[in-house]
């Protein structure tokens, strides 16, 4: 089995608002909502250009995320449990 780990997503308000709505209504966990929308656009989330060359990818293993988010945005902390 799986082991779980604790994580912390920022969502803007709307997107939490959503997905608490959408939770509630599959009678879901917020974190099995975002695992079942990960797994649907997985592929369509891997098509788009990386913010990383792709050599440091290979050459430090970093990830192309962007950090930092804009003071203007309006953003609430989600702790998600995931599966490793």
């Amino acid at each position: 089995m799986s082991q779980k780990r604790k994580v912390t997503l920022y969502f803007n308000a709307a997107m939490l608002a959503e997905t608490q709505k959408e939770a509630l209504r599959q009678d879901r966990s917020i974190s099995w909502i975002i695992q079942a929308a990960w797994r649907i656009a997985r592929d369509a989330v891997k098509q788009m250009p990386s913010t990383v060359p792709t050599s440091t990818h290979a050459e430090t293993g970093a990830h192309p995320v962007q950090t930092g988010m804009s003071e203007q945005s309006a953003s609430r902390a989600v702790s998600v449990r995931t599966q490793a």
